[in-house]
């Protein structure tokens, strides 16, 4: 089971957008990265296409290791843990002892 999923809200503790809160817009359990909605934009360099027929410089949201990035429960940045409730593996974030799931 993964500690951060997409749609998960997150703080970012290290790198140049350290402090930083945003969405998880997609995770890569492969590589162990994810992507945070408007948090270490880069810009990229589009030729013209025919989906795009200007062309030009887009930013977009790069990812960023998974180790970087804290879980947001109630406002604060937390560990998450897993306990089985019920027969069931679910998060639990540390601080507050809350499930999240």
């Amino acid at each position: 089971m993964r500690r951060i999923k997409k749609d998960d809200i997150v703080k970012i503790i290290a790198g140049k957008d350290s402090g930083k809160q945003g969405k998880v817009l997609s995770f890569d359990p492969k590589t162990n990265r994810v992507v945070v909605e408007g948090c270490n934009m880069v810009t990229k360099h589009q030729k013209p296409n025919q989906t795009n027929a200007q062309g030009g410089i887009l930013h977009k949201e790069a990812s960023i290791d998974a180790s970087n990035v804290m879980l947001v429960v109630d406002g604060q940045a937390t560990r998450i843990g897993f306990e089985l409730r019920d027969g069931k593996k679910v998060r639990v974030a540390k601080k507050s002892g809350k499930v999240i799931d």
